[in-house]
């Protein structure tokens, strides 16, 4: 590799030459094409891989994103949306021949939003002398659309954006040695839909063998085939089911948008080609031959949602029945909806929804490191307490869903925190957590276990002590937290 300039750098690859940034005291590698474009006759199938490429890569400007809605309550994006959209971004210390660990980031957004320019791993990548990759994947009806039912060319494809989440993890397996990344050492995290899309990793066969730790923030359960969307789509657009696919492909982006909005529920399932079986399953199938796995959630995650409620409707709020019927595994939710409103008497619609929330999410995290743990493996539970300091939309969050995200990039210590909207970078307790929940990550990412970066003593989770590490002002363990609505997921 050779300086060109102070800010501009080349890199030969095995694909090609790039030229990137030296920004930071790291290297950005941006816009790298991991597929090629899943546009026009490629729509709804499932990714292919790239070739190489001639002269050299312009990789120092950020790709497009992946087609979604606009979320304008978070500010000006980077990229533009478009269906050509299956690129990555690679920060790293530096590409001589060292192997450092691998951080490969899914980001969240309800698999309908997010990017992963949205996502700085300056920070971490210094800090810890790693590799970090933040990739981008199909949202919406083009990611999760199960048309499987009507053509075996749709094979998979409500699964589609877990198969491209596969094929950056097999670029990075093949080509990361060159960014000066270990192949042998990846790390899977993400948050949201990212941390459900980890989920769905640890049960899908095709990703076997591509990561070798992972970590979940939010996540929700793998657990059920996905929604099956045929019949609201036919009775949408007025069309008979032998139509719907050319009527799909022959649609623009934005009819396609307006079509999703009007047919929202996409979600990741257990579709029995790409995700073969429940999370839980998988892990103890696969017994020590799976991978480390921490999970967890954030004190008050429900709050975030009914804050972005209000802002569109201070007095819309949606059925609480879908959320719950998730927390009970597809099960009929009335008994458990009815014993949570005993439980909180006092408590609000608002209130109440925003503890099913919570449970959404707190049920998978659990699930998940349980299984880890009896898989003998490791699993490590966390939940988020820091109070958030600063109001969202003009609500307060407390420790809301996806707050923890800048803690986890450390982006309090830097000079540009970025999305770190919750807190004051310069509040001392937020510093230092974001500091040793960053190290813990890093860590991770080098050895399998979270312990001896800064933080107390983590247990592994099991059913019997149900060990937590509370992340808050002063960090600590805690046994069996929110054992009693535990309980209600249980019964269910």
């Amino acid at each position: 590799m050779s300086e060109l300039a102070e800010s501009t750098c080349f890199l030969e690859t095995q694909l090609g030459s790039l030229r990137g940034l030296l920004h930071d005291d790291v290297l950005h590698f941006r816009g790298i094409r991991y597929a090629q474009p899943p546009t026009g006759p490629r729509r709804f199938l499932p990714p292919l891989p790239t070739t190489s490429w001639s002269g050299v890569l312009d990789a120092t400007e950020f790709p497009n994103r992946c087609s979604q809605p606009p979320m304008a309550y978070l500010g000006e994006t980077v990229g533009s949306p478009s269906e050509d959209c299956l690129f990555l971004n690679i920060v790293t210390p530096a590409v001589n021949g060292i192997g450092r660990p691998v951080l490969f980031w899914i980001h969240g957004g309800a698999f309908i939003n997010g990017s992963a320019n949205d996502y700085d791993g300056s920070v971490l990548a210094a800090q810890g002398d790693v590799v970090v990759v933040t990739i981008n994947y199909r949202l919406g009806l083009l990611g999760f659309l199960d048309l499987s039912s009507l053509s075996s060319e749709f094979t998979g494809s409500g699964s589609n954006g877990i198969l491209d989440q596969i094929l950056a993890l097999k670029w990075v397996r093949d080509n990361i040695a060159d960014f000066g990344g270990d192949p042998e050492n990846i790390t899977i995290f993400g948050e949201s839909a990212g941390g459900h899309s980890v989920m769905s990793l640890l049960a899908s066969h095709e990703a076997d063998g591509l990561f070798h730790k992972a970590i979940a923030h939010s996540p929700g359960t793998t657990d059920r085939p996905p929604p099956d969307l045929i019949p609201s789509l036919v009775a949408y657009l007025g069309v008979n089911r032998d139509q719907l696919v050319s009527k799909l492909r022959t649609t623009t982006t934005d009819e396609l948008l307006a079509i999703q909005n009007a047919v929202p529920s996409v979600s990741v399932g257990v579709d029995g080609e790409v995700v073969t079986r429940s999370t839980n399953e998988a892990i103890i199938d696969k017994g020590k031959k799976g991978v480390p796995l921490i999970a967890g959630t954030n004190k008050d995650e429900g709050k975030f949602f009914t804050a972005l409620y209000a802002v569109a409707d201070p007095d819309f709020l949606p059925p609480q029945e879908p959320i719950a019927r998730i927390v009970t595994g597809g099960a009929d939710p009335a008994s458990y909806m009815a014993e949570l409103k005993a439980l909180h008497p006092t408590a609000s619609a608002a209130e109440i929804f925003e503890r099913i929330w919570d449970g959404l999410f707190r049920r998978a995290a659990i699930g998940g490191v349980v299984s880890s743990t009896s898989a003998g493996v490791g699993g490590w539970l966390y939940q988020f307490d820091l109070q958030a300091t600063e109001k969202f939309l003009g609500h307060d969050v407390g420790a809301g869903h996806a707050v923890e995200i800048p803690f986890t990039f450390n982006r309090f210590n830097s000079d540009d925190p970025g999305l770190a909207i919750f807190y004051k970078s310069s509040d001392p307790d937020v510093r230092n957590l974001s500091q040793q929940w960053s190290d813990t990550i890093i860590q991770f990412a080098k050895t399998g276990e979270p312990n001896g970066a800064g933080l107390p003593h983590w247990p592994r989770y099991d059913e019997e002590t149900r060990a937590t590490m509370v992340l808050d002002r002063e960090s600590r363990v805690e046994n069996d937290l929110n054992k009693i609505e535990r309980l209600l997921w249980d019964k269910s």
